[in-house]
């Protein structure tokens, strides 16, 4: 079992470092921060075989606090492991803005040195990551970070205030500093500009862009068009805005249409996956009757009884593909066969439609013919 102490526990890095730390399952994690009992860093310090050392000041009433919690804090521990003789594996997590003559900058930039000094002074194994804007779930908004601040305003309808919208911000994501973090303990050698490890990947935008990119992650509750989830970046900014959606606001209503046979509503749809939507239909009745061109279709009964019929367009016989929600069969729906789906059972028939393409009524690519 390895022992593992992070200071900064209850931070936005602290936790999400340690929730995967602890799914590890062969490492004991000591947490520490600021309200932690008396000696439990001590304590720490004198048994870890790693340690995050991610505490530290941002946001100070008092200049001095950046000093006092960037730098001295970091020169306490390493004090402290002189004093033990111990050479644990020490990581610190820095920032870009170390290189920034300011008095944030100076403290995180002081804060490296010390480890970088320790190091040299003990051969203990150091690394030290400038981080850029680091982003992702259970970041505080309205404090340091623009994309937690967007996220939780754009979720709950308030404004968002942008005074240079075409600024560019570098940003990383959180889980991949996370894994960057664990694979420094095993033993994989992090991504490196020399003297500073990296975690990556990165990702430049603008603030402009960043509030409009959120603002149509909120939209596509009633546009339905879902982002291109083969970006890894936009990927990873929807699920961190999802992240920060007020807990009574989890789910949400889709419009239906209704008629006499039942009812239908779109569920999602995207220019690289098409359309998916999910279908109602009484006890007796048919639905479709028609075909297309090139548009591709997938059935999926997910309750009640039918039966799927084709017939090719330019003639023979009907095919019939009995389904049912017990078994959740996929019948593909190739262009040029005419196809219908009846409810044969004595209750609703639910399915779940999928179509290769989004629906456009200037060119619906769907002709009526009678089987």
């Amino acid at each position: 079992m390895k022992s593992v102490l992070v200071t900064g526990a209850k931070g936005f890095i602290g936790k999400n470092l340690i929730v995967s730390l602890k799914r590890k399952g062969d490492v004991d994690v000591i947490e520490y921060d600021l309200d932690s009992l008396a000696g439990l860093l001590e304590e720490g310090l004198a048994k870890a075989d790693v340690i995050y050392h991610l505490a530290g000041v941002n946001r100070p009433e008092r200049v001095e606090e950046f000093t006092e919690g960037n730098f001295d804090l970091t020169r306490q521990v390493c004090d402290a492991l002189r004093q033990l003789g111990r050479t644990p594996l020490l990581v610190l997590s820095s920032s870009t803005q170390a290189a920034l003559d300011n008095p944030y900058g100076l403290s995180k930039r002081q804060a490296e040195e010390a480890v970088f000094d320790f190091g040299r002074e003990t051969e203990a194994s150091v690394f030290v990551f400038r981080l850029h804007g680091v982003f992702g779930k259970w970041c505080r908004p309205n404090y340091n970070s623009v994309v937690a601040t967007f996220c939780h305003n754009i979720a709950r309808d308030l404004p968002v205030a942008i005074s240079d919208p075409s600024r560019e911000i570098e940003l990383v994501y959180v889980d991949d500093v996370v894994r960057a973090f664990i694979g420094v303990m095993d033993g994989r050698l992090p991504v490196s500009d020399g003297k500073y490890c990296l975690a990556e990947p990165t990702y430049r935008i603008s603030l402009g862009a960043l509030a409009e990119t959120i603002q149509g992650f909120r939209d596509s509750r009633v546009s339905l068009s879902l982002p291109d989830m083969n970006d890894p970046f936009l990927r990873v900014l929807y699920a961190t805005y999802i992240s920060y959606l007020p807990v009574d606001s989890f789910a949400y209503a889709l419009t239906q249409r209704a008629d006499p046979r039942g009812e239908l509503a779109e569920l999602l749809k995207s220019p690289h996956i098409g359309q998916i939507f999910v279908s109602r239909t009484r006890p007796g009745i048919t639905r479709g009757h028609h075909y297309h061109d090139t548009k591709v279709e997938k059935f999926v009964v997910l309750e009640g009884d039918a039966v799927i019929r084709f017939r090719h367009i330019l003639g023979g016989d009907v095919i019939e593909y009995p389904v049912s929600g017990r078994e959740f069969r996929v019948v593909d729906i190739p262009p040029g066969y005419t196809h219908s789906i009846e409810n044969i059972g004595q209750n609703d028939l639910i399915v779940l439609f999928w179509a290769a393409e989004i629906f456009d009524p200037n060119i619906p690519d769907a002709f009526g013919m009678p089987l």
